[in-house]
């Protein structure tokens, strides 16, 4: 009998722990999906930033109000400064492309092979990786939205380099040789993922509105967006309402130039607010910055350089130069960072060098961004100066950094070069100032510190020596790649000796007289028609034919064009990988075409008109398809 009951006991007593491990079991599996979750909601909570990086074209240091111009109005972009990491010290290159190159790759321009704005030396090397590139492999979306000029044609151009979504103008700036024929700032037709499309309004406008539509579409997911606008640069072509505050002010070079910087502030505070609705703004780094030293803000006393001088007129900050200059005007530029989750909110000055190359690896840093173990950069974080963190941006206190404008085939050492290390600025390897003493730079000290010049030409000479090898490195425009089949040339990325290709359309309608060559890759072996025009396919006019008047636009500071040059042109001649051709033109057809068989590889092609006065010139546009 006591055997029975405590077999009975025994049983009753497994239930109960069975039951117990149950309870036990599911409280473990209870706690353990509520701590899943909890964790995911703390991974949703650190997602990773936005990043919206504004740069503006050729607007100067000395081209804002809360940097000491007493005649401009910026109280958008002032709103930024009072609550944004400011740099005081914050260089770049002294022209438009080659400061892009180095923005967005993480290395000198020079190494990136870009130290020109034409001749095919705006052309981003094929093997650079351009921060785009990285933001996208690790998930971010990422767009472009108005300048690029690294290049028009593949593999240059933004879609070959990491952008997803793109809206751009052609070339340099709108009215440039790749810009679609007569476009002059307002409902213009501009390049949309590949293809041309028509837009209303104006330029700048369009850039910031359809980010912010492209914001709206992927406010899900971390985002990178480049918002580069071609204002201020030239045409200076913006309606009356922006300029007419500026005009009649003997302070005010030119007041066109303040209106389109007018108009950008106008959408940084329409993005702000749009960014504030939407929850967007607090987890957004947003950058503000220039390309180089104003274009228009300041005028050069009369005598001086027209580049290098000192300022008769305008604000300039103190500097001597402007934009192009080797002088601090030419390339002392704002740069505004501002991230509210990441604790930069608060105005404040920092006075260290850094250079435009420094962005990708701080963004980099800021983003928690994968790099890959081969990529490596010429600059440097900025994060240590940001957090205030000195004992860590002690290499920040003995660095050079070295800055030049090239505008030739080939670099040559100290060509209107900067090399700035603290308050001592080298200019061409024979000017030495002191910038604590002379911030306008006009007493040269350099026989009174041959210390101080010794040590700093050493420094350059060991940078050059490091840095030229990559040199040799060449942009090649590839044609008969299914990326880009039919390729469009253009005179802009001609490689010749003189200084400046026909980059602009008023040098098309003018009947610009110089000749050059293309560097090209051939993707594969096969037949290639050539068509060589005097004028851009979309304007369907004949070779020898007159481009019709531009005309002007009320209300705005659009001028009428002049009416293009006729050109007689007899005869064509192409030359490509040994071949040799020549055919008589028809004056009534829009090209003159060539059939030939290319092989594989690297090449040059040149092209010839010649006129009825025996003069000679190269095609402004030639188009390239392999057919077979």
């Amino acid at each position: 009998m006591n055997l029975v009951i405590d077999s009975v006991m025994n049983v009753e007593v497994k239930k109960q722990t069975n039951i117990l491990k149950a309870i036990f079991n599911s409280i473990v599996i209870v706690v353990s999906i509520l701590f899943l979750l909890s964790c995911e909601k703390k991974v949703e909570e650190k997602k990773q930033p936005n990043v919206i990086l504004i740069m503006v074209d050729d607007q100067g240091y000395g081209d804002i109000a809360s940097l000491g111009n007493k005649e401009i109005k910026t109280p958008n972009i002032d709103n930024l400064h009072n609550k944004s990491a400011r740099f005081t010290q914050y260089h770049v290159s002294p022209t438009c492309a080659p400061t892009r190159a180095a923005f967005l790759t993480g290395h000198h321009s020079n190494r990136a092979g870009v130290w020109h704005t034409v001749n095919g030396r705006s052309l981003l090397l094929e093997r650079e990786t351009t921060m785009a590139q990285v933001f996208k492999d690790n998930g971010y979306a990422t767009a472009i939205f108005g300048k690029w000029h690294l290049g028009d044609n593949y593999p240059f151009r933004p879609q070959d380099n990491g952008f997803e979504e793109v809206l751009v103008h052609g070339g340099g700036g709108i009215e440039q040789t790749m810009d679609y024929w007569d476009n002059d700032y307002f409902d213009d037709t501009y390049t949309h993922n590949g293809k041309l499309e028509k837009y209303e309004g104006f330029c700048t406008d369009i850039w910031f509105e359809n980010a912010k539509k492209y914001i709206e579409t992927n406010k899900d997911k971390p985002f990178f967006c480049y918002l580069s606008t071609n204002a201020a640069h030239s045409p200076y072509n913006v309606a009356d309402k922006y300029s007419n505050p500026y005009k009649d002010n003997e302070n005010i070079p030119n007041a066109a130039f303040y209106g389109l910087i007018a108009n950008v502030d106008e959408n940084i505070g329409k993005l702000v607010a749009y960014l504030e609705s939407v929850k967007l703004m607090d987890n957004t780094i947003l950058i503000f910055t220039t390309d180089n030293g104003t274009a228009a803000g300041a005028k050069i006393e009369k005598g001086g350089d027209r580049l290098d001088g000192f300022i008769a007129k305008g604000y300039n900050a103190g500097m001597r130069g402007v934009k192009a200059s080797m002088y601090e005007g030419g390339h002392r530029v704002p740069l505004f960072i501002h991230w509210k989750d990441g604790g930069i909110t608060t105005g404040k000055d920092i006075n260290e060098l850094t250079a435009h190359y420094d962005i990708f690896p701080t963004l980099a840093e800021l983003c928690g961004l994968n790099i890959k173990e081969d990529l490596h950069f010429d600059g440097k974080s900025l994060v240590p100066l940001i957090n205030d963190e000195l004992e860590n941006s002690e290499e920040f206190q003995e660095r050079i950094i070295i800055t030049n404008s090239q505008r030739i085939e080939n670099p040559e050492p100290w060509r209107r070069t900067a090399l700035m290390q603290k308050q001592w600025r080298l200019i061409n390897g024979t000017e030495l100032y002191d910038l604590n003493k002379d911030p306008e730079q006009r007493n040269n000290i350099a026989t009174e510190h041959p210390d101080k010049m010794e040590e700093l030409k050493i420094a350059y000479d060991a940078w050059w020596d490091e840095i030229a090898p990559s040199y040799k490195d060449q942009p090649y425009i590839i044609i008969g790649h299914e990326a880009e089949n039919p390729t469009k040339l253009f005179g802009h990325d001609w490689h010749t000796n003189r200084v400046a290709s026909p980059w602009h359309q008023r040098h098309i309608r003018e009947g610009y007289i110089d000749n050059g060559y293309w560097l090209l890759k051939v993707a594969e072996n096969g037949t290639y028609n050539l068509k060589l025009r005097r004028w851009p396919e979309e304007t369907h006019l004949a070779l020898n034919a007159s481009a019709p008047i531009r005309p002007a636009i009320e209300g705005t500071s659009v001028r009428a064009s002049k009416k293009g040059k006729v050109l007689n042109i007899d005869s064509a001649k192409i030359e490509i990988q040994g071949i040799e051709t020549i055919k008589k033109v028809d004056p009534n057809s829009e090209y003159v075409e060539f059939e030939v068989k290319l092989q594989k590889g690297e090449t040059k092609l040149t092209t010839w008109f010649t006129l009825d006065t025996k003069e000679e010139l190269g095609a402004y546009y030639v188009n390239v398809e392999k057919i077979d």
